[in-house]
């Protein structure tokens, strides 16, 4: 049965057949959303459970630990993580990749539940969260204001927060800095201690003298009338006026106690934005929803903000659809170069213009007809997708370049058009599609790679060989169609048109390869001497997880000795803010977050962050990873601050899977004992400080800031009558303040209402404890009697990793070569004198990359296997596809002259393209061999005959398809622009070996045929062929 027939026969059919298609992929397009990477599904989950006023130590006794151990046995767990801080425990849990996360949330709500009983009654309810990328801000605004500090934030809260939530597709904004207003109640201590005020009662007071209740209704004539009491303070002199106690019968008014003032929260963070303090606005999309679109939206409110807004400003720090937009601008623009390229080259060897527009018609139809496939998969378009299409817009003319060929030499041959569209096509077509199944065959395995590369690529797998699919299908229907109507209505007898050059190249080649069969016991051990002589240069290859990307965004991390105050550490940041304003002048914005901003946890009053914020990339000479650099050593004259600089990468979401720390470079350490792993820590750290190439050093267990723990002693504060809830909240306000239940009202906002001792951060902590509690008979005793103070360091916080204690020691390359600073670190760690019970071990990045390249090693053997067995099935022969696999090593040579040449690193990309190599390279071999069978078979000439003939007819085949490929991915090799390093290393392997494969394969796979085929017909035939010969 001819395929291509029922197509050739009805053009207007085919012609609507393929019209449809890209009608209906136009209309897939325009609905695709758009985003930097695949939407990744991540099976984490987080078990969160606050404690207030439990420290890290109790937390990971009482909450994390019993949590692990009830969630450790849950089907489809792979690791678990937890950090233990003061007042809160976080339990992170790591499934298998596909797992179903709804039955798996489930699953953990019925293992916490079993065993809630054994949690302290006193702890908040566990709660699960589900980690989304989406969650990251796309947006991210500064906030200019001359106004008050407090009425600033009072109206970003009030009226800029509801405008940009109310946008389409805006999830949630958080604020961060500026100042809050607040109502501080500041007690006298001195009035209070001679009064025996106690402070539960004082709290009590204030919130019974500030509520509004119903008391019911009355019926009054014909009407109900409603009865409700107003007790809510309408101003601050109500406050001052509200009594909270009797002493000999003269009320205490709170005024008499305490000063009332109008004021903000405590300082707990800072943002300063170019180098004015600021607020920092974060938008968040809602999962699903298209981020350029979303981000287009906020940028449009925001620009109407501005101009209503007189009194404000937002300007725009990071709007992360930019780089989105720009990245996928680069892979498009590599997508049409590459195509323009392919074209070119086919014209070059056609010299026919319409010949060269019947083969390109395939690339934009199959295409299109991707995107169909893309938008019911659900696919968004991004970098890897966009860049599948790239990576095979070179070979969706392949299939088409062989049927045109195969027509116009039997064309050539005498048949009528139409008879040679479908003689042509009928020829090539299991030939074609033995090329199309072994391409895609190298993809299949990647389907079922788990992990991170699982997680990148199989978008990439399935794009690429859907439309590899399409192109066949378009080689064998619309290719044969428009070429029987060019040559309908061209000369009798067209042929393609050659040049001298290509005549002369064909004849050059045809004696080559003549001379070579003669001498073919010298040249094929001279080729695997070749491939033995190359490989001494892998090991010069550096070796990386995933290639560094410049996303225009350098972080530096600072951080000071616990417990130093946030005024000191703005103190240092001051400094570092004047460097970078000298040393980047790149830098467009530069944003600075100190103390509790969410980096590391906790109240973290010693950690800030700076976000440098870059031009675009062709609008500076220097490269995100060079600044980084040049700054690490400008900075590192900073006294009393551990730094870390590092260029942000577009490959950061995938560092999280597995990793909290974007460093790529980590030591674990484990054991139970905090002294001995603090100690072991600390020398792991030396170690790695002591090799050449490793920076940015850091533990991530910081030794404790100084405590005065407050000990209870139960027994007796249970013997006095007093409960240790009503401690807890004494010892709270005394110390930090303790918020009144209800709220000040005006103008309908709410501000919190705080107790606390006036200047209570400089009282001693045993003065504070003169101040009295209730006990349940209404008797007032001091705290002193059963509070007793001890000095401590207690561990800020504490990680477990799989159930066992661990502190990470991360660290940074910097100048030499990721790999080899990490076997030197590993080397060095051979002499540590381990403790008892006591592992070190390397993680980060290394450990994720020994796990992808192991499953992505199992994708490369599966992929070559199944390109052996499909061609087995075609060519019903166990030596056949032998002869094929022969071009496969040839690769090996280019690919390792091609990263050693242009340094390119081997990683997770080149991995991928190593697999790719293994399905195209095989395709001009496979052209070879099926001619050779071909000419053998039906037109019954001799085997070297039929060996060169083979070689002649499929040289320029094999030319024009090695080349439209080549060409197709030089864009992506080259590597300008943003985005561009995430391609670039997939396409220079893919180059590499396919030029060295092709060269080689034209020599090497004729002379292994004729070789093995002279063996065979040497060898005796058995007695019972004989025999049946002469029956």
């Amino acid at each position: 049965m001819n395929f291509s027939r029922f197509f050739i026969l009805r053009p207007v059919f085919t012609s609507m057949f393929v019209l449809i298609i890209l009608l209906i992929g136009s209309v897939a397009l325009s609905r695709l959303s758009i985003d930097l990477v695949p939407d990744v599904a991540l099976p984490t989950l987080t078990i969160t459970t606050p404690y207030t006023g439990a420290g890290p130590e109790e937390i990971e006794e009482l909450i994390s630990r019993p949590i692990e151990e009830a969630v450790a046995s849950a089907p489809g767990v792979e690791e678990i993580t937890s950090a233990s801080r003061e007042g809160n425990s976080q339990v992170r849990v790591t499934f298998a990749f596909g797992s179903d996360l709804n039955e798996a949330s489930n699953e953990l709500r019925e293992r916490i539940d079993r065993i809630i009983n054994r949690l302290p009654a006193d702890a908040d309810r566990p709660r699960l969260f589900k980690f989304d990328v989406a969650s990251f801000p796309i947006v991210i605004l500064g906030v200019e204001s001359d106004l008050d500090p407090i009425q600033t934030r009072l109206l970003i809260d009030s009226d800029i927060k509801n405008r940009l939530e109310r946008v389409p597709g805006v999830a949630s904004m958080d604020a961060l800095g500026g100042l809050s207003r607040e109502i501080q109640v500041d007690l006298d201590f001195a009035k209070i201690l001679a009064l025996k005020i106690p402070f539960d009662q004082i709290l009590k007071q204030i919130d019974a003298a500030n509520l509004q209740l119903p008391a019911g209704s009355v019926e009054q004539a014909h009407q109900d009338i409603l009865v409700r009491t107003s007790g809510q303070f309408k101003d601050l002199s109500e406050l001052e006026n509200t009594v909270v106690a009797l002493r000999q019968g003269v009320p205490v008014q709170l005024g008499q106690i305490a000063k009332i003032r109008d004021t903000s929260q405590k300082m707990t963070s800072l943002v300063r934005v170019n180098g004015k303090a600021g607020i920092r606005l974060a938008i968040r999309k809602q999962a699903g929803t298209n981020t350029v679109e979303v981000a287009r939206k906020v940028i449009a409110e925001v620009e109407k903000i501005n101009q209503e807004q007189q009194q404000i400003q937002l300007p725009v720090l990071v709007d992360t659809s930019s780089f989105i937009k720009r990245s996928l601008q680069n892979v498009a623009t590599a997508v049409l170069l590459g195509g323009l390229l392919s074209i070119l080259i086919l014209f070059i060897f056609l010299r026919n213009l319409k010949t060269t527009l019947v083969i390109a018609t395939a690339i934009p139809v199959s295409i299109i007809a991707t995107f169909i496939l893309m938008y019911f998969a659900g696919f968004t378009l991004n970098t890897i997708s966009l860049g599948a299409l790239a990576l095979g817009i070179g070979m969706l003319v392949d299939s088409a370049i062989v049927v045109l060929e195969n027509i116009y030499r039997n064309r050539e041959e005498g048949l009528s058009a139409q008879e040679a569209a479908i003689t042509g096509s009928r020829q090539v077509g299991s030939a074609i599609l033995s090329s199309t199944l072994t391409t895609v065959a190298v993809f299949l395995p990647l389907i079922f790679v788990r992990g991170v590369s699982g997680v990148t690529y199989q978008q990439l797998a399935i794009i690429v060989s859907f439309s590899l699919f399409c192109s066949l299908v378009i080689a064998l229907t619309l290719v044969p169609m428009l070429t029987a109507l060019v040559l309908r209505r061209g000369k009798t007898r067209q042929k393609i048109t050659r040049n001298a050059s290509l005549d002369q190249l064909d004849r050059a080649y045809r004696h080559f390869l003549s001379s070579a069969l003669n001498q073919r016991f010298w040249i094929l051990p001279g080729v695997f001497l070749l491939l033995l002589a190359t490989l001494p240069l892998a090991p010069l290859i550096p070796v990386e997880f995933m290639p560094q990307a410049d996303e225009g965004e350098i972080r530096v991390n600072g951080e000071m000795e616990p417990g130093i105050r946030l005024a000191v550490l703005e103190k240092q940041f001051h400094k570092i803010e004047a460097i970078v304003r000298k040393e980047v002048p790149e830098a467009v914005h530069v944003l600075t977050e100190l103390g509790a901003t969410g980096f590391g946890g906790g109240d973290a009053s010693n950690k800030g962050q700076l976000r440098i914020y870059l031009k675009p990339q062709n609008q500076r000479k220097r490269s995100g990873l060079l600044i980084a650099t040049q700054l690490r050593k400008k900075l590192s004259g900073i006294a009393g601050v551990k730094l870390r600089v590092q260029p942000s990468s577009a490959f950061f979401v995938f560092r999280l899977i597995n990793n909290t720390s974007d460093a790529r470079i980590q030591v674990e350490v484990k054991g139970f004992d905090l002294q001995s792993a603090d100690r072991l820590s600390r020398e792991v750290a030396d170690k790695i400080e002591a090799v050449k190439g490793a920076a940015d050093i850091r533990i991530n267990r910081d030794s404790g800031s100084p405590e005065a723990g407050l000990i209870v002693d139960r027994q007796k504060a249970g013997a006095l009558g007093v409960n240790i809830d009503s401690l807890g909240r004494a010892l709270q306000t005394a110390i930090s303040g303790s918020l009144a239940t209800t709220t000040y009202r005006e103008a309908g906002k709410e501000f919190r209402i705080r107790v606390k001792i006036a200047g209570a951060d400089r009282h001693p902590v045993e003065d504070l404890l003169q101040l009295p509690v209730s006990t349940t008979q209404s008797k007032l005793i001091p705290l002193a009697n059963f509070v007793s103070t001890e000095r401590t360091n207690g561990p800020v916080m504490i990680e477990r990793k799989d159930q066992e204690r661990v502190i990470t020691v991360s660290a940074e390359a910097d100048g030499r070569p990721l790999a080899e600073v990490q076997a030197d670190i590993q080397s060095a760690l051979k002499d540590l004198n381990l403790p008892r019970d006591f592992s070190v071990s390397l993680a980060g990045d290394i450990e994720e990359q020994q796990k992808s390249f192991r499953e992505l090693m199992i994708g490369l053997v599966l992929s070559l296997l199944l390109v052996y067995m499909i061609l087995a099935a075609q060519y019903e022969s166990f030596l056949d596809p032998f002869v094929v696999m022969f071009s496969v090593p040839l690769a090996a040579i280019g690919v390792i002259l091609t990263l050693f040449l242009t340094k390119t690193s081997f990683n997770l990309q080149t991995f991928i393209g190593a697999i790719m190599l293994g399905g195209i390279v095989v395709n001009n071999a496979i052209l070879l061999v099926d001619q050779i069978n071909q000419l053998r078979r039906e037109e019954h000439l001799p085997l070297r005959k039929a060996v060169e003939e083979a070689g002649f007819r499929r040289l320029r085949p094999i030319l024009m398809t090695t080349l439209t490929t080549v060409l197709g991915l030089l864009p992506l090799a080259i590597g300008l622009g943003e985005g561009s390093e995430a391609q670039a290393p997939l396409a220079r392997t893919v180059i590499g070996g396919l030029s060295s494969s092709t060269l080689l394969t034209l020599i090497i796979v004729p002379l292994v045929y004729y070789s093995l085929e002279k063996t065979r017909e040497k060898k005796p035939a058995p007695a019972h062929a004989e025999e049946i010969q002469d029956a």
